[in-house]
Order: structure tokens, then C-alpha cells, then sequence
């Protein structure tokens, strides 16, 4: 469960909308068959930087570099 340590709920809220916004961004890069397991390593990407990004926009923007240091 990558975000059950936001107990707060508007920081929940930005991190699913961060985690849709970052994934939209990202899945054309991705092949079919690895979509689960990359949006989920995804979202663990997110919920890290949930409490510490100022915006949802700055939250996406830190989550996708993140996410693309770590492609094959």
C-alpha cells in the first residue's frame, strides 16, 4: 500500500492525482506487460515525495525524474 502512511486527507487526494498525472505522462514509455508493476513502483516513487513537494505539479514533476533514472 503505497499510501497508507498519508493519513492526512488532502494529502492523499494530491498524491492520487499526482500519481494519475505522472503515469499519463509516463505509460507510452513503458511496455504493455509492465504496466502493473511500474505503476505501482510508481506510485511508491510518489508516495516518497507526497509530503515533501510543495505542489501537485512540483510532486508530478519530482516523481517522473525519479521514476526515469530508474528505466533499463
Amino acid at each position: 500500500m503505497p499510501f497508507s502512511s498519508l493519513k492526512d486527507p488532502v494529502d492523499l487526494a494530491r498524491a492520487h492525482g499526482a500519481l494519475e498525472a505522472a503515469w499519463l505522462e509516463l505509460k507510452r514509455e513503458i511496455p504493455p506487460e509492465d504496466h502493473e508493476p511500474e505503476r505501482v513502483r510508481l506510485a511508491y516513487i510518489v508516495a516518497a515525495f507526497a509530503l515533501a513537494a510543495q505542489s501537485e505539479k512540483e510532486l508530478v514533476r519530482r516523481s517522473v525524474e525519479r521514476f526515469r533514472e530508474k528505466l533499463p
